[in-house]
């Protein structure tokens, strides 16, 4: 990176935790805490963007250009990333534009994001040539980011998050939330021989996760150690919650002081502590989970 401003925590710090649902199950769990990265460019989205905007810079780009809905943390890391390495930034969002920009899209558009909007349809469409040929004209200069990051360039960086768990704790399992895919597929490049990558699905994927994470491992020329993706813990899909949700969060932030993102961090981790509760992981298990973002604006 170009910018002496923009110093990560790395590696990022890891605790356990530790509570009666957990031992009595005789699992334990820790807490990679990736979300203390860096306070605008926190957790995997650091790992995810760290490759993408050196190879913009390499490449001689003044403009990165990437997706997102109106609430992405991927929208404002980008834009951070981009005011620290000198880039211009351009958000295409998904849906209509509104009179007020919301707490995401605001900070976004602080750090200096322009933002144009798709509709629905069209955007679905997003990585084909005939919506990608005309931004490409607009910015002949830019850089394209896919949505949530994901690429060869992010599943390389986010494989580091293994080489830095593995100096930090023993682990048999490491747990992600999974959006786009790009964390787990990296987890799983990373593992070594014994260890195993779980993923939550923080939407309805119905088998649409595993084909993606599947084709960026292909992507990334890199060969994947044992892998897979629970979507039972998505609660009705992508940025949605019930009260069960809402209890969990409640719970552990009462138990352990952390109040846990809930779109992405949450679902994972209410995963994690149901299966400990109903048996799933063999006794004595060592899990390591990924906090990937802090508490959302939202």
């Amino acid at each position: 990176m170009s910018s002496t401003e923009l110093i990560p925590r790395l590696p990022s710090p890891v605790s356990e935790v530790s509570n009666e649902l957990l031992s009595g199950a005789d699992v334990r769990l820790w807490l990679k805490r990736d979300d203390l990265i860096h306070s605008e460019v926190p957790g995997n989205k650091w790992r995810k963007l760290r490759g993408n905007v050196a190879q913009a810079l390499h490449e001689s780009a003044d403009t990165l250009v990437t997706f997102g809905g109106a609430y992405s943390n991927h929208l404002r890391a980008v834009a951070a990333m981009g005011r620290y390495c000198g880039l211009s930034t351009v958000g295409i969002v998904r849906g209509e534009p509104h009179d007020e920009l919301n707490p995401s899209l605001s900070e976004a558009v602080a750090n200096g994001m322009r933002l144009s909007y798709l509709d629905r349809e069209t955007y679905r469409r997003k990585h084909t040539d005939d919506v990608l040929a005309p931004l490409r004209a607009q910015y002949p200069h830019g850089y394209v980011i896919p949505e949530g990051g994901s690429n060869r360039l992010a599943v390389a960086g986010c494989a580091d998050i293994v080489t830095e768990l593995n100096t930090q704790v023993d682990a048999d399992v490491i747990c992600t939330p999974v959006g786009s895919g790009g964390t787990v597929a990296g987890i799983a490049c990373g593992l070594d021989p014994g260890q195993r990558a779980l993923g939550y699905s923080v939407l309805r994927s119905r088998g649409y996760l595993h084909r993606e994470v599947a084709e960026l491992i292909t992507s990334a020329e890199a060969s994947a150690g044992e892998w897979d993706i629970n979507e039972e813990f998505a609660f009705g899909g992508f940025a949605k919650r019930d009260a069960r949700l809402d209890d969990f969060i409640a719970w552990f932030d009462r138990r352990h002081g952390l109040r846990l993102e809930w779109v992405y961090v949450a679902k994972m981790l209410y995963g994690i502590h149901h299966m400990a509760q109903r048996g799933d992981f063999v006794p004595g298990t060592r899990i390591a989970a990924v906090v990937t973002g802090p508490a959302t604006l939202w």
